[in-house]
């Protein structure tokens, strides 16, 4: 089983609802199809990660225009960054900006149409639930509930609260398909090129240093290895705990490739 697969009639493993009823624990066949979809991504990480060594990455013959990359000013995503602001620490601030420019760059390089006020409020709020207070409940429950409250209070769309609100409890599985939605992958995309290098291969160079330079790492590497580490104590039956033993996190974070 894949991790997209349905799961009865009540929902999609990993997004808002499944990840309301559940706590965001897995249950065994849950996990079974995560660990797949574990193997598939180091696979392909292997492959593109060897590309970037022995130049040949598809990401060095892209071009990507720096205005394409722009965040969206909008009232969405003001408040979405105020919230943001308000809670996270520059680290986890500036990882969250990178994540919407990585995604964003992505959808441009593989021509997809994505909403960039969705994705860029997301990309801001996805991660504000590991430095919240919170009881047993996986972390993105958190970023879920921050990001309804600002939802709620600029008036968005019920379908485009539900796309944030998903694509922010979707992130953190092993694979998030296109099918989830083109914000839902692209968040999950953007932020898997930040934390582990996953598709930096597919990236202009530019890109990943400009984002940088923009938005220092400034220790990003310990900072987020250590809050990890805290999620999966806290949830031990949930998706940090998974991509922990099954996905060598700790030591694909520290080869990430970017310096700190």
């Amino acid at each position: 089983m894949s991790s997209f697969d349905r799961i009865g009639t009540i929902g999609t493993l990993g997004d808002y609802e499944w990840t309301r009823r559940t706590g965001g624990r897995l249950q065994r066949r849950e996990r079974r199809g995560m660990v797949i979809d574990l193997a598939r991504v180091h696979a392909g990480n292997l492959v593109g990660r060897l590309g970037m060594l022995a130049r040949v990455n598809p990401g060095k013959h892209a071009y990507v225009s720096p205005e394409r990359l722009l965040p969206p000013d909008s009232a969405l995503t003001r408040r979405a960054l105020d919230a943001a602001t308000r809670v996270l620490p520059g680290t986890l601030l500036n990882h969250s900006r990178r994540t919407y420019v990585f995604g964003r760059a992505l959808a441009e390089v593989d021509g997809l149409d994505v909403d960039a006020e969705l994705l860029c409020a997301a990309a801001l709020l996805h991660d504000v639930g590991l430095t919240l207070p919170r009881g047993r409940e996986d972390f993105t429950l958190v970023s879920a509930r921050v990001a309804r409250d600002v939802a709620e209070q600029v008036g968005l769309s019920t379908a485009g609260t539900d796309t944030l609100l998903t694509a922010i409890t979707m992130h953190h599985s092993p694979r998030v398909p296109l099918e989830a939605g083109p914000v839902a992958h692209l968040l999950a995309a953007g932020a898997g090129v930040d934390v582990v290098g996953l598709r930096s291969w597919d990236l202009p160079r530019t890109i990943l240093e400009n984002a940088v330079g923009a938005h220092p790492r400034e220790g990003f590497k310990a900072s987020f290895t250590a809050l990890w580490a805290d999620e999966a104590a806290r949830v031990p039956q949930g998706r940090a705990m998974l991509l922990r033993r099954y996905g060598a996190f700790t030591a694909a974070i520290a080869i990430a490739p970017f310096d700190e």
